[in-house]
Parts: structure tokens; sequence; C-alpha cells
């Protein structure tokens, strides 16, 4: 729930200040559906040593290995799915400008994107538009087929009836939220049948609790309910033992004795499952804070699962951009300040923050549930005691929001939705260094601030949890954003920058964002509920002061912020609340913030905003293909190098990641 997924229609709004680098780099890969793929560099990738080199590499296999465990968690027919669709793609001789091969390509392209057969983002299954009758005609062609009759029926209501597996991941508040997902993390059970066999198990005197349910798939077996973990010799095994032989190799090139330990305790956790084994690696992670190479590698964040627990599996290469980590460094080493000083009652503040680091990274690889879509800001460990104890890591991914920055450059995003021409020159002039501010915070200070009161359970605001999470961080992003004390630190020019912000924050909540909702449905999708609440939130509560409007002008929909001083003292006053919910465990308040302001969407306005994005001829949602990095052997067979490619094209990576990184299906 430490994850800032940056709405395109965010970065679309971003100025076109950007890291130096190669003008002549083709971003753009590949267009489908709402989808654009892009490419991103590598920036100084030459100038780590061999050794570091070496152990990104190993890093990259390991992160490799596991794409596999993201689709079967995703939907248990995921890869099965895949292994299909791609065998009827090689196996094609017909006419590949026929309606329906182009229709099944995009489809593929699709449940590539998605890591299965739903959209990544809203969570419904995708509606392929090729006919029965041609895949019938694909697969009845492929060696084997007239053995396959059984999974072919599967296939069939997958593919072509939309009622089944609708919705991977439902939040619709009243329903049995197990019952009603899709998602492969608990089977034969239900909501009520879960939470009765957490609530019982767990010990909430323990001040160091394990994260509950996170490495497990949750089933009914003889009519019990129990745990089936993701380990060495239990689910995932073939994909785990990939990981841990790449793991392995790593741990001989760590740049420091304590990146070797942790390397290796994170082996002994993919090899017993001990969730204990998991805290130890995570305190010995976030301690360590002087390698330069880093990475993620294991079940991390829980947004893929109903109700806030388990998690999905991720993986990320990276290392330390040096010279943009003055940013961040200043943050972090001022943390005790901003968290003295935030605008939530005392209780639930930290007397002592501990151990908050911050830095600028250079993403390698993109893997799991950060692959192809990925965060542009991630604060880890998600263990709200760990947190407290030990500290916690934040890294902004700056070669990612280049390349976003470098795609969004002159699209008319926000000539289209901004008020007027104030606004959209005080976008141009601040919004890429207050946006990276508004990350840099929400991830170093927002999700390392407050703490939970002794006694609360850290699940306790279940389907809840992550909106609510993101939305606190946001929140304290958003107020300190506003706060002298940036400009006094030399990371803010001037009290006029963070107003871009908090404008495109505000449009993006009100309006902009509604481009990713198709007609007639609700908000789901946790960071988009959690700018919705606070954004809606913020008018409603502001309407007596007219501190944010809705304008018309040519018959079109604008907003418009009058006042941003007493925006900021809204920011603070929602923030105190949903620190106070959080940090008591108050469910009900929790529900009734978010179901009344951060889910309905008026269909008039957004029936307008759609129409208004559809001109402008953006894709709503980016993601990215990897580099290749291919390493380099002398005649005696030790590596002298590893190269970085940008070469390969989303089909060919995709193909290729399909044949040599499937430890599930092969």
């Amino acid at each position: 729930m430490k994850k800032t997924i940056l709405a395109v229609i965010t970065m679309a709004a971003l100025a076109t200040t950007a890291m130096a680098q190669n003008s002549n780099f083709n971003y753009s890969v590949d267009r489908f559906a709402d989808i654009e793929v892009l490419r991103y560099q590598v920036p100084d990738f030459e100038k780590l040593s061999l050794k570091q080199k070496e152990l990104v590499y190993y890093l990259t296999e390991a992160a490799l290995n596991g794409r596999d465990i993201l689709f079967d968690q995703n939907c248990k027919y995921n890869l099965m799915v895949r292994q299909t669709l791609e065998d009827i793609y090689r196996n094609y001789k017909g006419n590949k400008t026929d309606k329906d091969f182009i229709a099944f390509e995009k489809y593929l392209k699709q449940v590539w994107f998605g890591n299965g057969i739903h959209h990544h983002y809203s969570m419904d299954k995708f509606t392929p538009e090729f006919s029965k009758n041609f895949f019938d005609k694909q697969f009845a062609a492929l060696p084997g087929a007239d053995k396959r009759a059984g999974e072919k029926k599967v296939l069939d209501r997958i593919l072509f009836d939309p009622s089944f597996m609708a919705k991977r991941v439902n939040q619709a508040d009243g329903q049995d939220l197990i019952l009603t997902s899709a998602c492969n993390m608990y089977e034969g059970v239900t909501q009520k049948e879960v939470e009765d066999y957490y609530n019982a198990i767990k010990d909430t005197t323990d001040l160091t609790p394990i994260s509950y349910g996170l490495n497990c798939k949750v089933v009914k077996r003889n009519g019990k309910v129990v745990e089936e973990p993701y380990k060495v010799g239990g689910l995932y095994s073939k994909a785990i033992e990939k990981i841990v032989y790449w793991l392995q190799k790593a741990a001989t090139v760590a740049e420091s004795p304590a990146q070797e330990a942790y390397i290796n305790e994170l082996i002994k956790f993919y090899q017993t499952g001990s969730l204990k084994t998991f805290d130890d690696y995570s305190i010995m992670w976030a301690e360590d804070t002087q390698d330069q190479v880093d990475f993620i590698n294991g079940f991390i964040e829980s947004y893929g699962d109903p109700l806030g627990m388990t998690g999905s599996w991720e993986g990320m290469v990276n290392y330390r951009n040096e010279t943009a980590s003055h940013r961040t460094q200043v943050i972090s080493q001022n943390a005790q300040y901003f968290e003295s000083n935030s605008p939530v009652d005392n209780r639930f503040k930290k007397k002592e923050v501990k151990g908050v680091s911050a830095k600028v990274i250079t993403a390698a690889i993109l893997a799991g549930d950060s692959y192809p879509s990925t965060p542009i800001g991630i604060n880890l460990p998600n263990s709200n005691w760990i947190r407290a104890a030990h500290g916690s890591k934040s890294v902004t991914i700056e070669n990612i929001t280049d390349a976003y920055n470098q795609v969004a450059a002159g699209n008319g995003f926000n000539d289209e939705f901004a008020w007027s021409n104030t606004e959209i020159e005080l976008m141009k002039k601040y919004l890429a260094l207050a946006d990276n501010l508004h990350t840099d915070l929400h991830e170093c200070l927002g999700h390392a601030s407050g703490q939970l009161l002794p006694g609360v359970d850290p699940d306790a605001l279940k389907a809840y949890g992550s909106c609510l999470e993101e939305g606190r961080a946001d929140l304290f992003a958003l107020y300190y954003l506003a706060d002298p004390k940036l400009v006094e630190l030399g990371i803010m020019p001037n009290m006029e920058a963070y107003k871009a912000e908090y404008y495109k924050y505000i449009m993006n909540g009100l309006l902009t964002q509604l481009t990713r909702i198709e007609p007639g449905k609700d908000i789901e999708e946790a960071h988009m509920r959690n700018r919705k609440f606070i954004s809606e939130w913020c008018y409603q509560q502001g309407k007596k002061d007219n501190v944010i409007e809705y304008v018309k002008r040519d018959g079109k929909t604008f907003v418009r912020v009058n006042n941003y001083e007493k925006l900021r003292d809204l920011f603070a006053q929602l923030l105190g609340e949903v620190q106070r919910i959080k940090s008591e465990g108050d469910f009900e308040a929790g529900r009734q913030l978010v179901e009344t302001y951060g889910v309905k969407v008026d269909p008039a306005i957004h029936k307008e905003v759609l129409a208004r994005y559809e001109g402008l001829n953006i894709a709503p949602y980016k993601g990215f293909v990897n580099p290749i990095y291919t390493p380099v052997y002398d005649k005696n067979g030790k590596l002298i190098d590893v190269k970085v490619s940008y070469t390969e094209g989303y089909i060919d990576q995709m193909l290729r990641y399909g044949q040599d990184y499937s430890p599930l299906t092969h």
C-alpha cells in the first residue's frame, strides 16, 4: 500500500523539463486499445563498476523469473489463456490483415499488458473482438488440439462469457468481495470465513505482528480454512526456485556484507515461507542505505487482494541517481520537522522518526506487478511497526517520469482542461518540479508518518485500507508542498510553485481522471478513489468560502481554485481525520468517507470529459518494455561486461518472456 501509481493523464499535464538524454531516443513503442507502450533509458549504466553490472544482471534475471506468479495470482486461468494465445499467434498461417487476426492480436496485447485477462487498472475483464469461429479454427490447428477438449471448453467460457470471472478485484460495498472477485488468492472460502480465520489467529497484544496472509493462498480443505504458502516446495515452487538460483548468484557479487546478508535472508524467506524471516529481511533491507544498486523482489503490495492482505509478486532492480538524490536526501534529513509539525493529533505522531531514507533512482528492470505498468514512487517496507522502529526506504523513479514527460510534450491536454492561461503557465513553469516533490513527500514522509495506537489491527480498515493509506500520504504531501520550509531548504523556488500541483491535483481528482472510467461505472481503483475523495471532500467543505468551483466556458466544464491558502487548510483538516481513522482503525468512518466522496461519478460531467479527451487522441494508460541486458564473456568464460540495449519491441519482448521466463508453464 505504499506505491505511487501516476495517472497518465496527470503526466500529460507535466512540463517538458527532463533529464538530459539522447534526443533521438524513440520512446514510443506500440499503441493499442487504451494503451501506449513506451521504452525507458537507463542513463549512466556504463558508469557502474563491472561488479555492479554483474549484480544488476543477476537481479534482473531473478526479477523476470517471477512473471508467471503474478499471472496466476491475478486469475487461475491466466497462464492457460496466455500460453494458448501465444501458441496460436506463433502458429498462425493466415492473412495478418484479416480483421479477426487484428482483433486477436489486440486482445493478446491486452492480456500481456494486464498480466492476465483483466484490465490492470479497472479490473474489468477484456472483451475479445475476434469471432468465436476464428478462435475455434485457430485452436483446432494447434498441435495436439484433439486431446485438449476439456481445456477448450474452459477457454470458451473464459473468453466469450462476459459474466464469468468478470472482475479481478471487486470493491463494491456490501458484497462478498472474495466470492465476487476473480483473483486467485482464495479458493472455496467466503469473505466472512477468511476474516474469522485471521481474527482467530491474530495476537492483538503483539506489537511486532507479522504481515498475516502476505505470501499465501487461503483455501478450504476438508471443510477447514487453511493457508497454502508461496515458497520452495509450496505454491509457485518452480518459479521461486528460479528466483532463488539468481539471488544466490547475486549474493556472491553484493556491494557490501550488509547487502549480501539481506539477499541471503530473502532466500531463506523463499525457502521457508516464514513471515518472521520476511520481517527480518525487511529490517535488514531498510537499514542498508549505502549501496548504490538496490532491488525489490517478493510479495509486496496488496492492491490485487480484495481484502488488502496478500501481496502480489513484484520485482524491480535499480541504482541510485547520485545527482538527483540531493532533493530527497534533504527531505529525509528533515523528517522530524515534518512529523512534529503535521496537522494531526499529537497522539498519532511519532515522537522520534527513525531511519527515513530517500533517493532518486534509475530503474534498470521492471517485473511482476511493476511491469508493464509501473509506479513512479515506492516506499517500503509496508509493515507499520518496522517503519516505526527501523525506518523505511523511499524512492522516486526519475527515468520513468522522464519517459512520461517526453511523450507528453505538446499533446494539448492542459489547453483543453485547464481553466485559463494562468493555470497553464503556472504548470508549464513549475509542475515538473512540484509533481516530483509531491511524489518525494508522498513516499518519503507521507507513508512514513504517523502511528497506529497500541492494539490497533493493521488490517482494521479492510478493503478501504489501501485507498485511505494512499489518501493519507497524498494529503501529507499536499499540505507540506505549501510549507515555507521547502523554500528555506532550497528545494522549492518560491511560494507560488506549489499552486501548480494543487491545481493539477484538483483538476485531476474532479475531472480528468474520469477519462479512465467507462460510462455508467463507479470509481473502484484505490488511487483513483483517494484522489476523488480528497478533491470532492475539499470541494464540498469549501463551498461556503468558494474555495473550489466548477465554471463553464464555451459549453465546457472546468474547475477553478479561488483560494489556495484555504485549500491548504482543507487538506490539513482532512489529513487530521484520515490519520485518526488509520490510527484508531475506525472502519466505519473510513468506509463512509470513501463511499460518500470517492466512488460516485456525475454522469453528465463524465460524458463531457470523455468526449473532450477523445478529441486529443491520447492513450489514458501507459506502460513499458524493458531494456535487454547481455552478459559479455571472454574466451575463458569470465564475465567482462554487461551491455544494455533498447532494440526490442513489445510483441517480441512478450513472446521472448513467454519462452524464457515461464517456469510455471514449461
